[in-house]
Parts: C-alpha cells; sequence; structure tokens
C-alpha cells in the first residue's frame, strides 16, 4: 500500500494483525505471515482493518470554493466532457461532494464525469450504497443535504439524480498500471494520503498524479502536503486554504536524489477557518489578552498561508510573535498545533492543541487533531472520546 508504519502508528498495525490473527484462529506470527502471503484474500482483510476511514461532505470547503472559481474561469472554453478523479475516495463523500458543487455551478451530469478510486472494498460499497449518517455532514452550512439527499430512519440517502454521476474502481494508486489506458484528468482530488507514505511512495505516486493529470489540470491535496507538491514540480494556483496545484515542468526525481523533508502526518482539518468568536480564557503563568484588532486577523491568515505554503519555519514564528505581542487565542494556538504537526513535534503540537481547548473547549479542530495524535499513541479510548465531543461541539454550532 505503500503506508509508512511510522505515519500510520506501530499501534494501529499491530491491533489490525492481532484481530486477524484471532479471526483466523492463529497464535503465532510467522504462521499468519505464511497465510499472509499465499491469500490475496486475507492481504484484503488485513487492508480492510488497518484502513480506518474519516471523512465527510465538503470536508475543507475552501478546495471546493477553489474548484468553483477555476471551472467558471476555464470550462466555458472546454470542448470536451469535464473529467475528475477522486483517490482515495473513502466512503464516497469527497467525490459525491464534487459532483454536488458542479451541479450546484448549472453543469448538466452530461457535461462531466467523476471516477473514484479506493483500495478497500468495504468503503467502496458503502460509497455506492450512498447512504450516510450524521457524523458525514459536519460544519455550519448543510444546506445542500435538503437539496441531494432524503431523510430515513437510519439516516440520509442520496436523491436518484445524483446516483450513477460517480463510477467507483477498487483500485491501488501505487499499482503499475494504475488507471492506464484512462483519457486525463482535469481535475484530481488526492488529499491526505500522501502524509502517510514514505518519501519513495511519495515521490513516485506524484509521478503518478502528473501523469493523469491534463497540461491545465488542477490538482488538490491536504493541507500537509503542499510542501510535497510544490517540491515536485507543481506550482501553487495562489488562492489561500485550497492547497490546489497545476503542474509546472514536472521533473522525475532521480533514484539518488537527496532525501526531501516530508511533512508528518497530520489531521485533515488543519487551516479550516472557524466563523466562531474565539473565548479569551486566561493561560495560567499568560495574561488575560485584549480583544483583538482587525489587524490579529490579517496575521492569522499569514500564519495560515505559511503553513499552506510548506513554510513551517516561518509559520511558527508568526504565531509565536502573535501569541507574545497580542496574548493567547484558541485560533492562533491550534495553527501553531498543526504547523507543529506537520514538522513531526508531535509533543509540542499536542501542548498547542490543549491550550486551544483550554480557551475554547469546544473548540472541534484542536478536538480531532488531538484524537489523532492519540491513535497514533495507541490510545484508541481517549480517540474516539475526543471525536465525540468534536461531534458534539459541531452539533452546537449547527443549531
Amino acid at each position: 500500500m505503500g503506508l509508512d508504519s511510522a505515519s500510520v502508528g506501530s499501534a494501529t498495525i499491530q491491533s489490525a494483525i492481532r484481530l486477524r490473527m484471532a479471526s483466523l484462529g492463529l497464535n503465532q506470527t510467522e504462521d499468519y505471515w505464511e497465510t499472509l502471503r499465499a491469500s490475496n484474500e486475507e492481504l484484503q482483510e488485513l487492508i480492510e482493518a488497518v484502513v480506518v476511514p474519516e471523512t465527510w461532505f465538503f470536508r475543507d470547503p475552501e478546495a471546493f470554493a477553489a474548484l468553483t472559481r477555476v471551472i467558471s474561469e476555464d470550462f466555458p472554453a472546454h470542448g470536451e466532457r469535464l473529467r475528475l478523479l477522486s483517490v482515495p475516495c473513502s466512503t464516497g463523500e469527497e467525490p459525491y461532494s464534487m459532483v454536488m458543487t458542479l451541479l450546484d455551478m448549472g453543469l448538466l451530469t452530461e457535461r462531466f464525469e467523476v471516477d473514484a478510486v479506493d483500495i478497500s472494498v468495504r468503503a467502496l460499497v458503502r460509497a455506492r450504497r450512498g447512504a450516510y449518517g450524521s457524523n458525514s455532514f459536519r460544519g455550519g452550512s448543510l444546506a445542500f443535504r435538503d437539496r441531494y439527499f432524503e431523510r430515513g430512519p437510519a439516516g440520509y440517502s442520496l436523491v436518484d439524480r445524483l446516483r450513477g454521476t460517480v463510477a467507483f474502481h477498487h483500485e491501488n494508486l501505487l499499482a503499475p498500471d494504475f488507471r492506464s489506458g484512462s483519457a486525463l484528468y482535469d481535475v484530481i482530488f488526492c488529499r491526505n494520503v500522501l502524509i502517510y507514505f514514505d518519501r519513495d511512495t511519495q515521490e513516485r505516486a506524484m509521478r503518478i498524479l502528473a501523469r493523469l493529470l491534463a497540461p491545465s489540470g488542477l490538482l488538490f491535496v491536504g493541507p500537509a502536503e503542499a510542501f510535497l507538491a510544490a517540491s515536485s514540480g507543481f506550482k501553487s494556483i495562489g488562492q489561500s486554504m485550497c492547497f490546489a496545484f497545476r503542474k509546472n515542468s514536472i521533473v522525475p526525481t532521480a533514484p539518488d536524489a537527496p532525501p526531501r523533508p516530508r511533512p508528518a502526518a497530520t489531521h485533515r482539518t488543519f487551516f479550516k477557518r472557524h466563523d466562531r468568536q474565539t473565548i479569551n480564557r486566561s493561560v495560567p503563568g499568560l495574561p488575560r489578552p485584549p480583544s483583538p484588532p482587525v489587524s490579529a486577523v490579517a496575521e492569522l491568515a499569514r500564519a495560515k498561508q505559511l503553513g499552506d505554503l510548506g513554510k513551517f519555519a516561518e509559520a511558527v514564528k508568526a504565531c509565536e510573535d502573535h501569541l507574545e505581542q497580542r496574548g493567547p487565542t484558541s485560533e492562533m494556538y491550534c495553527v501553531l498545533g498543526v504547523v507543529r504537526d506537520a514538522m513531526g513535534d508531535l509533543r509540542r503540537a499536542s501542548e498547542c492543541y490543549r491550550k486551544a481547548l483550554y480557551l475554547e473547549p469546544g473548540h472541534s479542530e484542536a478536538l480531532l487533531h488531538l484524537a489523532l495524535l492519540s491513535d497514533k499513541e495507541g490510545d484508541a479510548i481517549g480517540a474516539e472520546r475526543l471525536r465525540e465531543r468534536a461531534r458534539r461541539s459541531q452539533k452546537e454550532v449547527r443549531k
């Protein structure tokens, strides 16, 4: 799969292996290893045990806003059908969000096609079913749910006109023949999976994405992957917090090239804008801050932008300067935590998230970031408690 065990977390892998061994009645790791080597079916079962879907509709909405802007400018002159790819697509929330974005723009379904790929068979089964629980709907604006879903006793189901708008495929991004023979894509969403690959696999994946992307196409990556895209020959479109890139003289990396810095795995909602008013409470040892002036908003935006561009040292300085001069705020501590997270400094990242929560106990981003760190430390129970707090907070915001 290309996953870096250090990024996924050894506790997650060990737990998955124990689960599969128990299901097969095996006691020795060596016996399971031999079974795994001999059975493609068991390999898929282990993949299912390791991969834990965590997604929702319109995750990081800035990306979909950028998609709307770019297509509005470029698509009128596009003579063929617009082709889009979501990889990995998980349980379908991302590709369906892409479809809803295009429909909201007024595009007819015959003007575009969306392919969605994932390595998990179970995730694809759920995606094709098109039925979702409340956890798939997060954030402050859920008007799309009324337009594109029907409510039932078990949750929400896609309306009939959305069914069939996405073609789901069980494939591995790293397979030598991945999407071979496919026409080039105008838009590719490949978000928050590259951070879990080792360096060589990251570079290989970027070459594959470059091969599949049309010359003027658009690649969306996750926040912590922006530096990887920029260092792989892609050029940012310059729109803050959308993490969108175009091809710019892609040059394959030589086998003996020096190692490139790779961002550590972080939660997928970094740098996401909050509309809630920050609650200013004093942190022990720090003075109670005054209400921040308008210019503080610009400083926060600048720190986020530096993080988006992978300029982590500059982002840290911007955050720390802000905190020293203006006092503590939950938003800036969360941004600083995300930057520390991307740099691999998990201890200090955790401290920043906890300070953000001290200032604003219901800060859902900080809660979700801490949940991911707890997962990596093998504390599944603590991680789930944090996610439940985040879900309650998001429900309160929607009210």
